[in-house]
């Protein structure tokens, strides 16, 4: 049984999976994908074809964190949507395989771009990006979650509010020491929370650039990644939490796009993201934007200290993971730089 985020014991792992997938067969060589902070995923080349893995980190894990078995729910009730991603193969919840419980998805071939700014395209290409991606979430939002049979994936009502205390929660349970900016903000969002507007749908939960593969060279959408934060809760939470690509700055570990020359680039700015959000989901407007956004920098900022604590554990799955956690400090401080009405 194997503990290190890094490697995997294939020895062990091959003539399992020979048994519980038809056709699957050894020899068996994995290597770890680099990027994520959350549940390590692993490229497997077999003879009988490439395959992904993505488990749980070994160790003692925060409740409710990296389910893996969530994931791999999602992607079974998606299969056959408009909404793009990997088809799922096997679960396995025997820990004594590879010391956690992982799952296998199908290798998809295609790119994931990690700068929003899209410098490997040409200006004129990159809105079409930008639109594939709000297409995917409006039709993510879209998803009739009875039909797919995810009516109880999440519990219904009240999402921010259960969401900030969830995180609260989580983020009291990694504190490594007191930061002002988000005490400020653990004070703040539960005051401004608006009223539950009775809105459900399947939510991402971490709805980025680089959770979004595309075809190689097309601006279609090929798979959606990264499901361990999916429920069911209010779809704004999404578009919020995407929408904060335009205000992380340019410069650091997780780009952004702020200070930057937007329609030089070729990128829309965030009224005309949210304007074709609310076209394709047939909505007026969106009050209550600055909550939205707040709450996305407060999660964000939550899960950054979660890395911290899980680094200073020893169960980091990337060398980012001390770089990621001081991160929580300055985006707990952007949040409140929009709460305050400091920036645009």
């Amino acid at each position: 049984m194997s503990t290190d985020v890094q490697h995997l014991n294939t020895e062990a792992l091959t003539p399992y999976l020979e048994s519980a997938i038809e056709g699957f067969r050894g020899p068996l060589k994995a290597t770890k994908f680099s990027g994520g902070q959350s549940n390590p995923t692993f490229l497997l080349e077999a003879a009988s074809g490439k395959y992904v893995l993505r488990r749980q980190p070994p160790g003692q894990l925060l409740k409710s964190a990296h389910a893996v078995d969530r994931e791999f729910r999602v992607l079974k009730a998606l299969a056959n949507t408009p909404v793009p991603v990997a088809r799922a193969i096997h679960l396995c919840e025997n820990k004594d395989i590879i010391g956690s419980m992982f799952y296998i998805m199908s290798f998809e071939d295609g790119h994931i771009f990690w700068n929003p700014a899209l410098p490997e395209l040409e200006p004129a290409h990159r809105v079409a990006y930008f639109q594939e991606l709000i297409r995917i979430l409006a039709d993510l939002h879209k998803v009739d979650v009875n039909a797919v049979g995810l009516g109880d994936y999440g519990k219904p009502g009240n999402y921010f509010e259960r969401q900030i205390n969830m995180w609260t929660s989580q983020y009291r349970a990694s504190q490594t020491g007191e930061l002002p900016a988000m005490e400020a903000l653990l004070a703040w969002l539960p005051a401004h929370c608006p009223a539950d507007d009775g809105k459900v749908s399947l939510v991402h939960g971490d709805f980025r650039l680089d959770n979004i593969m595309f075809d190689q060279g097309s601006p279609h959408g090929r798979a959606v990644l990264d499901w361990e934060l999916s429920t069911l809760g209010n779809p704004l939470a999404d578009l919020a939490y995407f929408c904060m690509c335009l205000r992380l700055p340019g410069k650091g570990l997780i780009p952004g796009l702020a200070g930057l020359d937007r329609a030089e680039l070729g990128i829309p700015d965030e009224d005309h993201i949210v304007a074709l959000y609310c076209k394709l989901r047939g909505i007026d407007h969106i009050p209550n934007w600055s909550f939205y956004l707040a709450f996305s920098f407060f999660r964000l900022a939550a899960i950054a200290q979660g890395v911290l604590k899980r680094a200073l554990d020893g169960n980091a799955a990337s060398d980012k993971a001390m770089a990621v956690g001081k991160m929580t400090e300055p985006l707990a401080q952007m949040a409140m730089n929009i709460v305050e009405g400091k920036v645009e």
